[in-house]
């Protein structure tokens, strides 16, 4: 194959030239014509600087690139001026940022947006100009373009959003697309979409995608080649399909062991030890030598020399041809105890009887209710001692409203929740204080969860203030310190403030503070989704041993399936309000029967070969709640509506003491 994109020795600094941070340090990589090359690894090992050096869009007051060679097709782009670089970015080199939001002008139409970057490269006006942005709207799978070309960025999905950028990034005809995280924020059915859309459009034109994740199964999806990178930099290559059989690097091998899967249910995840190191640091080894269970003893004091085989190379001692140990593959993972199987006769500790949540549309100068948005519209679930229900589904389907409707953190407009034998909605505020503490919820966003001001000690003895059994200052910071320990952190960072710790870390906190208040069940809404999938793997075992050591419920709101497969017990599908399936993990997973949950199930990237997988490919997006459609809430996105499915929405199927499913099919 021609190579288009050839990257050597590349360095970038930020900050002083005395202790410069190097996010970029010494990076080389060739990019083929028409391939799909993925660069993967942790939060903070520098790939999207390595993107941004590319393109020369590192901030330039705060950042300079101090060596290396970028060429393109045989072009140096670091000997080019600034005003040639202009009509490389978007011409020959486009890129997809990571959060479409941030990304788009708020105060520009899509078709303003779209037709800047063609006026940009191509000088074309008028009626041309209308029919090209249409053409790219609807090359990108946005439905109905005529009437989407005069939205607004507010008025689009998170998966609208992502194609408008995307249809921008085509539109000076790149021959490299550059793509960050494309997907991270995104549901896995829209992620599929996705990532199928930028499969065909490189079939259409040919066009080469350097394609940054994390994300291991994405990768196995849509790369050809395979670059991990550690602390700034590559630490191994190799073509995918060698690479998914088998990796050599240490922190590759860290990063599979790490992921949660159906077949590790019964040993705790592999959990890298500490974090990436700060890239300020002068290294006088090897960079991943702290968190290496293999290290040997020049690891600490010689830096590892890349070794090269034909098609696959490693930056590690232990493939030096003069090491006289062979590098082993072979799993270090702790076998942990069995989940508990819950017993289907047990009485449930939490029971939601056709739980409502709806919000009021107001309109006018006098605020009239002119409607209503049904985020959660007839619920009914039921969760046991020690047991973990999963809530899947969508974004914005309601299960955060479900959430927060237990704990009466937005008012419950009908139906009933109830915690051993009491009525949450139906009981006054101060009987509600009571029971508070016994309900504990873990947030998505724990920076955000937290008080910026107070510092981690403060922020555990609020929530302990609800806790029956600590009385006394001195009771409360012991119970303080072995919350800390408990949860795997230093009781000396309890002084510390919420913005001197990592993400992972942070999570660590909030749930340390769930447990000040001695809680009997914890709502997790999506509490790993921001996580690299290491940090995920610490997290999940956490939860696993809490559950086993304090007889802990969870209900557990994702849209991770692999993390489902790992911890949950029972699993509810919810749609647009509603609960469409539920069951045990082993019906829904093995045994799927609506055709939502079938579509959910599919969109899943696995890491294996699916060639001969089922596709189902969704049309449309998620409906308003505001407006949902008559009769079944999904029929005009199934592929197998009936003509009833349109006039009446379906009762509820038994099929097993467990599994419950709402589809005319059954």
């Amino acid at each position: 194959m021609t190579t288009l994109l050839k990257v050597s020795g590349l360095t970038t600094h930020i900050g002083s030239k005395t202790k410069p941070i190097k996010p970029v340090d010494g990076v080389s990589f060739n990019v083929e014509k028409g391939q799909t090359f993925a660069l993967l690894g942790e939060s903070g090992c520098g790939k999207s600087m390595t993107a941004l050096s590319l393109l020369r869009l590192n901030p330039q007051h705060v950042s300079r690139i101090v060596s290396g060679k970028i060429e393109l097709d045989g072009q140096d782009l670091l000997s080019l001026s600034e005003t040639e670089m202009e009509h490389i970015r978007g011409r020959r080199i486009a890129m997809i940022f990571q959060e479409p939001q941030s990304s788009l002008n708020p105060v520009l139409s899509v078709s303003q947006q779209i037709g800047e970057a063609l006026q940009w490269h191509f000088e074309i006006m008028g009626d041309a100009l209308q029919a090209r942005i249409l053409e790219l709207l609807s090359s990108v799978g946005i439905p109905d373009p005529e009437q989407r070309i005069k939205a607004y960025p507010h008025q689009l999905s998170g998966g609208m959003k992502q194609r408008v950028m995307i249809a921008i990034a085509l539109a000076g005809e790149p021959e490299l697309l550059i793509a960050d995280e494309p997907t991270t924020a995104l549901d896995v059915t829209i992620q599929a979409q996705i990532l199928d859309l930028l499969k065909q459009i490189q079939r259409d034109t040919g066009m080469a995608i350097l394609l940054i994740s994390h994300d291991l199964a994405v990768v196995a999806q849509m790369a050809d080649h395979v670059a991990v990178m550690y602390a700034g930099q590559i630490v191994e290559t190799a073509p995918r399909d060698q690479f998914f059989k088998q990796v050599n690097h240490p922190y590759s091998q860290k990063l599979f062991e790490a992921l949660p899967t159906e077949q590790k249910r019964q040993q705790q995840l592999t959990v890298i030890k500490g974090n990436v190191p700060a890239l300020d640091t002068v290294f006088s080894g090897c960079r991943f030598v702290e968190r290496c269970d293999k290290a040997i003893d020049q690891c600490d004091s010689i830096p590892p020399q890349w070794y090269q085989t034909q098609q696959s190379g490693v930056r590690c001692h232990l493939y030096d041809p003069k090491h006289d140990q062979v590098a082993s593959t072979q799993s270090n993972a702790i076998t942990a105890s069995s989940l508990s199987v819950i017993p289907t006769e047990q009485s449930p500790i939490l029971q939601l009887e056709q739980l409502q949540v709806h919000f009021p549309i107001k309109k006018g100068l006098l605020q009239r209710v002119v409607g209503q948005v049904k985020a959660v519209d007839g619920v009914s679930l039921q969760l046991r001692q020690a047991e973990t229900v999963a809530l899947v589904g969508e974004s914005g389907c309601g299960k955060t409203t479900v959430g927060k409707g237990i704990l009466q953190l937005v008012a419950v407009t009908g139906g009933e929740v109830t915690y051993q034998d009491k009525v949450l909605n139906q009981i006054s505020a101060s009987e509600l204080k009571s029971q508070r503490n016994a309900l504990q919820i873990i947030f998505q966003d724990p920076y955000a969860s937290m008080n910026p001001r107070m510092t981690v000690s403060q922020v555990i003895e609020e929530a302990m203030l609800a806790a029956p059994s600590v009385k006394t200052s001195s009771e409360r910071i012991k119970r303080i310190d072995a919350l800390l320990e408990r949860v795997g952190l230093d009781a000396q960072y309890k002084h510390r403030y919420p913005h001197e710790f990592s993400g992972g870390q942070r999570q660590r906190i909030c749930i340390a503070r769930a447990l000040a208040a001695e809680p009997k069940v914890l709502i997790c809404d999506e509490p790993t989704s921001a996580l690299d999938v290491s940090v995920q793997a610490q997290i999940l075992n956490l939860l696993r041993e809490l559950q086993q050591e304090f007889g802990l419920s969870y209900f557990f709101i994702t849209h991770n399936i692999s993390v489902v497969e790992y911890l949950a017990h029972r699993i509810a599908v919810m749609y647009l309000g509603r609960i469409v399936e539920q069951g045990t993990r082993d019906e829904i997973l093995k045994s799927p029967k609506h055709p939502y949950t079938q579509a959910l199930l599919a969109a899943v990237p696995k890491l294996e070969d699916d060639k001969g997988r089922e596709t189902i490919q969704l049309e449309g997006e998620l409906p308003s709640p505001a407006n949902p459609p008559q009769g079944c809430h999904f029929h005009q996105r199934c592929p197998q509506a009936m003509p009833q499915c349109k006039t009446a929405y379906p009762e509820p199927t038994q099929l097993t003491a467990e599994h419950e499913v709402r589809c005319f099919l059954y």
